[in-house]
């Protein structure tokens, strides 16, 4: 590596340390983009090499680690683990990696919605679609194990586990201190339930007026890409 490209990697991890600082010293909006170039001792124009603006700083900061957890987590599936162990697995890593720094992933996971511009989106939305696929993937070798048969697609459930597992994941870290094993405990609660069902009876799943009820029918059941950021 020659020295032109040790004083760029130099000057990104100058520039990733001081937003994480200067986000969880004065907070997110309270922070100028001028402030960050002074602490980490760059020019204003060099942060826009990297970032496109404020909150493309702050994804900057995390996309790495995001991208490394997704990777552990999908290495991690063992087919000799239930479902249950390794949506578990899979949702402990990520719990891990947020729960490190509180305070910053409050920020993180607030910025999240509707992120879908600036030169850092593509890769968060990237990552945040590899979840959901690996998601898809546990349930599909839990239906090839013939250990559940559910009736949507492995790609369908995945997206609604995700769905679940953001909700719980922000809840965990709305606490002051987020202590990992209530977190998980509380999300094997609900991962029970999900997967076990509500054993519903007929008149549990009637409907007076159809979810689609000028067309007279269910809206077909897909898996769509959304335009929210949510994790």
């Amino acid at each position: 590596m020659g020295q032109r490209e040790r004083n760029k990697i130099d000057k990104l991890r100058r520039i990733k340390d001081a937003a994480r600082e200067l986000f969880i010293e004065k907070g997110f909006d309270d922070t100028m983009t001028r402030e960050i170039a002074i602490r980490a001792g760059v020019g204003l124009g060099t942060i826009f090499i990297y970032a496109a603006n404020k909150r493309d700083l702050l994804f900057l900061i995390v996309n790495d680690g995001l991208e490394n957890v997704t990777k552990e987590a999908e290495a991690s599936v063992s087919e000799r683990a239930s479902l249950l162990e390794n949506l578990l697995d899979i949702s402990r890593r990520h719990y891990e990696f947020f729960g490190r720094q509180p305070a910053l992933s409050r920020l993180v996971l607030r910025e999240m919605v509707f992120y879908d511009s600036g030169a850092q989106a593509g890769r968060f939305q990237a990552t945040r679609e590899g979840l959901i696929e690996l998601l898809g993937k546990v349930v599909a070798l839990a239906v090839a194990q013939k250990s559940a048969s559910p009736n949507e697609t492995p790609q369908f459930v995945g997206w609604t586990i995700f769905c679940i597992f953001q909700v719980e994941l922000r809840r965990w870290l709305s606490h002051d201190a987020p202590n990992l094993r209530e977190g998980m405990v509380a999300l094997q609660r609900t991962l029970t339930l999900f997967i076990g069902g509500l054993k519903p009876a007929k008149n549990a799943l009637a409907l007076r007026r159809p979810a689609d009820s000028k067309h007279g029918k269910a809206p077909e059941r897909k898996v769509r890409r959304s335009r929210s950021g949510f994790f």
